[in-house]
């Protein structure tokens, strides 16, 4: 029964997710084409109340693997599991929309796994790491001005890596002048700016947002039941609220965040005010601003 319970919360997460995508007006990214942005975050968990949750010798924990979608920032798919499953597993997973652009960070390089994205017809722009093995064949124009240090396209070298990921490869070097870092990019698409592809690993940083949202505003850190069900369906229950809070603002046609929006509720439940002018008027930074006009509760 609370396995039937988990999938029901977990068909009606994904239900909302249609619907807030629907509504929610698209962000411009910079790039005509959908941008889709996978990472994951880890939930620890008490071993000795969440026996099944094994991660280390004295730790539990989970694994919530999300495809976020940067340009309606509506989170679309989410896989739960173990906190030791390696995060290039959950790519398995993904059915790759063609045309589309999917960012990773340097945990999903996975040549093999990043081939069968390119077969599918979608681009990748994923984190390089530093024992790169990649014999350039031609280069372009760096425009040196925006911290292009290179634009180069070649193949990967190496007997497993070129076995992995036959094709061409390319590979932008570009210097972060704010962070005064140095990062290297590799992309299947030969098409965009070298600084498109800069500003598209820029946009992951949302996912990382959403992930420190869902875990601060929707308490997901600490869970009300202890199985493995229990877990999920409170997982997919805070999926669901994201969603209906995106759908207000939506509908109010408000700048306000979802977080923003949640707070400002969060505040008013006693308040009779209807709720776009809750939304559109209150100072949800002032936690005492609407205490006085909410109803009085008499214990008599």
């Amino acid at each position: 029964m609370a396995k039937r319970a988990s999938l029901i919360f977990e068909e009606f997460a994904y239900h909302m997710v249609a619907v807030a995508r629907s509504k929610c007006k698209n962000v411009d990214l910079g790039i005509d084409s959908q941008v889709y942005l996978f990472d994951s975050t880890t939930i620890d968990l008490c071993l000795s109340v969440f026996w099944w949750a094994s991660f280390r010798r004295n730790k539990g924990g989970l694994k919530m693997h999300t495809l976020y979608d940067a340009n309606s920032h509506i989170p679309v798919f989410m896989h739960i599991t173990a906190a030791t499953v390696h995060d290039v597993n959950a790519m398995d997973q993904l059915n790759y929309e063609q045309g589309a652009f999917y960012v990773f960070d340097r945990g999903y390089l996975d040549y093999s796994r990043l081939y069968r994205l390119h077969n599918a017809g979608a681009y990748f722009v994923i984190r390089a790491k530093s024992n790169l093995k990649f014999q350039r064949m031609y280069s372009r124009k760096a425009d040196k001005d925006n911290g292009i240090l290179c634009d180069q396209i070649g193949k990967l070298i190496g007997y497993y890596t070129c076995r992995d990921y036959p094709q061409k490869i390319r590979r932008v070097k570009f210097y972060d002048s704010e962070s005064k870092r140095t990062f290297v990019f590799l992309t299947n698409n030969m098409e965009v700016t070298a600084a498109e592809v800069a500003l598209l690993y820029k946009h992951r940083w949302a996912i990382e947002l959403f992930f420190k949202w869902i875990k601060q505003h929707l308490k997901i850190k600490s869970f009300w039941g202890t199985t493995e069900n229990a877990v999920r369906i409170q997982i997919f229950a805070a999926i669901t609220t994201y969603c209906l809070v995106a759908i207000v603002g939506s509908d109010l046609k408000t700048d306000r965040q979802p977080y923003e929006i949640l707070q400002v509720l969060g505040i008013s439940l006693l308040d009779k005010t209807p709720i776009n002018e809750l939304v559109t008027k209150s100072d949800y930074r002032n936690v005492k601003e609407r205490i006085v006009k909410q109803l009085s509760l008499s214990l008599f």
